[in-house]
């Protein structure tokens, strides 16, 4: 006879008397565990099969992907994450571990009881997991915390799918909270020009500010995507907070993906085209990330950098992001709460008022 499988998680025995918690979850796109070809061809593949991030027809995809990007990728990207490699690991993993950390510690300064995990898209650390932690934990409210200040389908969206496909097999479902963007924040824009403002105090100013954003195919901006509009007020902001003419900075989208229109300008071909102009000084800080990564410390630092300087100029300088700056902890606490607002995270229930409700819960038959 068939063994009968219940088609929702079982869920932990309920504990009468213990405070419902809420919980953040942090969370970021994702890194391979390590460099290695093994791993990296692994987070490629889950990655890269997402719909929300190729949005082409899936069989056809389906087919280049795993007939031809995946047999010719790995080696390359593994190469490129090897060179970026810390002896702590990803850097990515790292400052979003950090960051997580920093906003635990500024959340219970600021007398909130939380609990604060961080979780990734893809790759380990996963956000079913972590939700499944949080809940473990107590945590009968959750706040989604993204750490894209852009919104995008390809990112933003694609966390939040991965939440409902959680959902759709817990019987238990906690109140859930999303944040979809803070990219005009006046905090995050705060913090972001305070970081410029440091490394510029130590170094000098450049001729030319680039704001290097990552890309994504055009037809996602005719679409409807917000994320071409979110990612140029952010530059418009920053340059106001910055004091900067319309001459002194300039956007750009990195990281193309494929043969398609991207949005435009392209990072390298336009720094290639301003060292060529005679452009001797330019200063790139890439706002969209919160975290030192793959894309800003080898596509911009190493490749954008030799490319520039090839053409014809003189100085490149790369603005580190944010990454666990205590300004901009304080702007992630300052949003966080924001977002908390309305659900109980500071006035909690006493001891007695617990053993009371515990009581007399066992006293009409409840299980313990």
């Amino acid at each position: 006879m068939p063994v009968f499988s219940p088609p929702y998680a079982v869920e932990h025995p309920y504990a009468h008397g213990q405070v419902p918690r809420t919980g953040v979850l942090y969370c970021n796109l994702g890194t391979p565990d390590t460099s290695s070809t093994k791993d990296v061809k692994r987070f490629l593949a889950e990655f890269l099969s997402d719909p929300r991030v190729v949005e082409i027809p899936r069989l056809i995809w389906l087919v280049l992907l795993h007939g031809v990007v995946l047999r010719l990728r790995p080696s390359q990207s593994a190469a490129k994450y090897a060179s970026i490699w810390s002896l702590e690991g990803s850097p990515l993993k790292v400052w979003t571990d950090n960051q997580a950390r920093g906003l635990q510690a500024w959340l219970t300064k600021h007398q909130h009881d939380v609990v604060v995990r961080y979780a990734m898209r893809y790759g380990s650390t996963s956000i079913p997991s972590q939700l499944d932690a949080l809940k473990a934990e107590g945590a009968t409210r959750v706040l989604i915390l993204p750490a894209y200040p852009q919104y995008s389908a390809t990112t933003t969206a694609s966390l939040w799918d991965a939440v409902y496909q959680w959902a759709g097999q817990v019987r238990s479902i906690p109140e859930l909270r999303f944040v979809n963007h803070y990219h005009d924040d006046s905090r995050y824009i705060g913090a972001l020009a305070a970081r410029v403002q440091h490394y510029w105090q130590e170094h000098g100013h450049p001729d030319v500010l680039v704001m290097s954003f990552h890309g994504v195919p055009e037809r996602t901006l005719h679409l409807g995507d917000p994320y071409h509009c979110e990612c140029f007020k952010t530059a418009r902001l920053l340059a106001e907070k910055l004091g900067l003419s319309a001459a002194q900075f300039k956007v750009t989208f990195q990281s193309r993906l494929g043969r398609a229109r991207w949005l435009e300008p392209y990072t390298e071909p336009t720094l290639i085209e301003m060292g060529k102009a005679g452009v001797r000084r330019v200063d790139v800080v890439c706002p969209a990330f919160t975290c030192d990564c793959l894309e800003t410390l080898e596509e911009i630092n190493m490749e954008a950098r030799e490319a520039f300087l090839h053409a014809g100029g003189q100085a490149f300088h790369y603005i580190p992001c944010l990454n666990d700056e205590p300004q901009w902890i304080e702007a992630l606490g300052e949003i966080t709460q924001q977002h908390l607002q309305g659900w109980p995270t500071q006035t909690l229930p006493d001891a007695a008022t617990l053993a009371a409700s515990k009581s007399a819960a066992l006293a009409q038959g409840a299980v313990v």
